[in-house]
């Protein structure tokens, strides 16, 4: 295990180094002038002296290789520049987001994996039955939903129409304090409608899987030994049938991040879509480089996952093999 995991390490240090290089180049090439975003309106009649001073300031100035080198060795010591949108350091825009955007994401994602599987393994002991076809016909629906869409569906239905669930932020709109109590209330929505968007995947991984499973011959050697159909079920098929779920793990990551985004921009939730979106806009090189390394670790170690679990579920697979 300890290999596998340092040989995936290694092999992301080069992928870290040219999505960092990418995101330069790509920004460099962008129609945005950071200087003009940064100087907002009093760079419509600042002189050009003013703009070429503050260019310098910026260090926008600099050929992109070496605004690159510069980003990536003052990020290795710990440092990871400021924000010329939001105006504060980087790492505080992050440490003020992410945590915000991890609650999101885990409890949207955990949503996904329980109830896909729960109702993969409902839907497999009778393939065609009413449940599978029910549960089918929706799944492949949200499926072909976009997030944004489902959760301005969510808004309008639970928010406008039953007025039974805030239809975004974080806290009550007369509130100064953040509780418990308004923040699962607030994260009801917006982890529903994430969940959901995940949901379809897990579903027909987990159906498909058992469904092949109890037409093995070790699962059908269990109901001759007159195993009771729940231990079948749960302790033969399910473990053998949730193998190719444990890889999609690892693959839905990117789609969850792009996912998050969404719903964090409809529902107004306080994570790291704004920045992202700012950073974006105003080509912020410091903040756009970390926010997408930040990204790209997660799906790193979202396939580390994927590798870790399905190893671990399947003793025939070694970890350093």
């Amino acid at each position: 295990m300890g290999r596998m995991a340092g040989r995936r390490v290694l092999l992301a240090v080069p992928v870290l180094a040219a999505v960092t290089f990418g995101v330069f180049a790509v920004a460099a090439a962008s129609p945005f002038d950071p200087v003009k975003a940064y100087a907002g309106t009093a760079g419509l009649t600042a002189s050009q002296e003013n703009l070429d001073q503050l260019r310098a300031n910026l260090g926008v100035d600099q050929p992109l290789v070496t605004r690159w080198w510069d980003w990536l060795t003052s990020a290795l010591s710990g440092d990871l520049g400021d924000s010329s949108v939001m105006r504060q350091p980087v790492a505080d825009v992050i440490g003020e987001r992410l945590g915000w955007s991890v609650l999101l994401a885990a409890t949207a994602f955990l949503l996904a994996v329980v109830l896909g599987t729960g109702l993969g393994v409902l839907a497999a002991r009778r393939p065609g039955g009413l449940l599978d076809r029910c549960v089918s016909s929706a799944a492949y629906t949200l499926e072909a939903a976009p997030a944004f869409w489902l959760g301005l569906l969510a808004i309008w239905f639970f928010a406008l129409k039953l007025d039974v669930l805030p239809a975004g932020g974080l806290t009550d709109a007369a509130s100064d304090t953040v509780t418990f109590g308004q923040v699962a209330t607030h994260l009801v929505l917006p982890a529903a409608v994430l969940g959901f968007s995940q949901l379809p995947w897990f579903f027909l991984y987990v159906r498909q899987g058992v469904a092949d499973a109890l037409d093995e011959d070790p699962v059908r050697g269990a109901r001759a030994r007159g195993l009771r159909e729940r231990t079948v079920l749960l302790g033969h098929a399910l473990r053998s049938g949730m193998l190719p779920m444990l890889t999609l793990i690892g693959s839905r990551v990117p789609e969850l991040i792009t996912g998050a985004l969404l719903v964090e921009t409809v529902f107004s939730w306080p994570g790291i879509a704004a920045a992202t979106v700012q950073a974006a806009t105003s080509v912020d090189f410091p903040l756009l480089a970390a926010l997408t390394v930040l990204a790209t670790v997660a799906v790193v170690l979202g396939n580390l996952l994927s590798d870790l679990l399905y190893a671990i579920a399947d003793p025939r697979v070694g970890f350093d093999g």
